[in-house]
């Protein structure tokens, strides 16, 4: 499992978070914030990694705002970062997820399997056979001695 404290994971936003309408904005992607929400909540940091500037940026910002999401910062390395024309637009992350991929956007319910290999499902079953290991246990060694429970 990856360690997301300090990661940055840049997050395109049109076709990404959500559906291309550009200029407008689009209807949310499934699952986006809440996976979105998720990896911040895990520690990473955040950075909205768009095409959009001007109106359309800021239309796209409050969007995810509104949803819950605060990015770290917006098409920048870090929020004090100050853009200009010496210094690459392009930002430093450990991850980046856009629909431009290689394959295309495989939806955020894969994003969420391939940053977290151990699904919900496979937690709760080794859970259960834990438990189920401590009650067999219980049954073999926790009798009082002397007694002839079956």
């Amino acid at each position: 499992m990856i360690e997301f404290t300090d990661i940055k994971i840049a997050v395109d936003f049109d076709g990404t978070i959500v559906e291309h309408e550009y200029p407008k904005i689009g209807k949310e992607k499934l699952f986006a914030f809440q996976t979105l929400k998720e990896l911040e909540k895990m520690g990473a940091k955040l950075i909205l990694w768009t095409f959009r500037t001007g109106k359309e940026l800021d239309e796209a910002v409050q969007f995810c705002r509104k949803n819950g999401i605060e990015f770290y910062a917006v098409n920048k390395n870090y929020p004090e970062e100050v853009f200009n024309e010496t210094v690459s637009r392009k930002v430093n992350a450990d991850i980046f997820i856009d629909d431009k991929n290689v394959g295309g956007f495989p939806g955020w319910s894969e994003i969420w399997q391939i940053l977290n290999p151990y699904d919900l499902q496979q937690k709760e079953a080794e859970q259960k056979l834990t438990s189920t290991g401590r009650i067999i246990l219980k049954r073999l060694f926790g009798r009082k001695s002397g007694t002839n429970e079956v």
